[in-house]
């Protein structure tokens, strides 16, 4: 039982990591489940849990392979540690469906921070959604702002809560091009890591959609600049 806290399910094949966690977050009210690789990470997947942190190098299944399974049955936030902070490490995760990636060492401050700001985004008070009454047409879908979520006609299209973040962004300032970073410093509130990663999420939402790259309906690529919605 959770007894209303947070439940976070820390994945990481290095016990001392998972017992330092498991301290911290703790203290800050969270309860916790530890994983002590992929694997075991997936056999306590479930409802219950509010955010997957995982670690990328993990014996048997690696994060990456573990959070590509839990996407594609649940939109819960996803956290990656690793110790790599190359861009095409941050691709791959968020490739498949990262909400963040935070590379190691970090401090305790900042991993909480991030936390906290993940879990703000992905599970708004209700003071906050109960102000979010709008819907937003795009062609044939719209943005239910409330719920936070993309429909066309009855069907809920199911995106990460940062995917939908962009679509709000771009669907919000209509016409403005948004260059990579820009969309990066908007979504995260962090410095951009790259165009690439930007890229992947871009894809990801079209291929959700059912958008065609090449004519696109929904997102429009302006060549050189950034992407926009008309």
């Amino acid at each position: 039982m959770k007894d209303g806290k947070k439940c976070i399910l820390v994945a990481d094949d290095e016990r001392e990591i998972r017992d330092i966690l498991y301290l911290l977050l703790t203290a800050e009210g969270y309860h916790v489940l530890c994983a002590e690789d992929g694997e075991a990470a997936l056999t306590m997947a479930s409802a219950e849990v509010d955010l997957y942190l995982l670690d990328v190098n993990m014996p048997r299944l690696s994060g990456f392979m573990v959070g590509a399974e839990i996407r594609r049955c649940s939109q819960t936030p996803i956290m990656f540690l690793t110790a790599y902070s190359g861009e095409s490490d941050k691709v791959m995760g968020f490739s498949v469906g990262a909400d963040d990636y935070i590379v190691k060492p970090f401090s305790n401050a900042e991993l909480l921070l991030r936390i906290k700001a993940v879990l703000r985004r992905s599970y708004p008070s209700e003071t906050t959604s109960a102000r979010m009454t709008n819907r937003v047409a795009i062609a044939d879908l719209y943005l239910d702002t409330e719920r936070q979520c993309v429909m066309r006609g009855e069907e809920v299209i199911a995106l990460t809560y940062t995917e939908y973040k962009i679509l709000e962004l771009l669907t919000t300032y209509r016409k403005r091009i948004f260059s990579p970073d820009q969309i990066y410093d908007a979504v995260w509130d962090d410095n951009a890591v790259g165009d690439s990663a930007i890229m992947v999420h871009i894809k990801n939402i079209r291929k959700k959609l059912g958008d065609d790259s090449r004519n696109p309906k929904y997102i429009k690529t302006a060549w050189g600049r950034g992407y926009y919605v008309e």
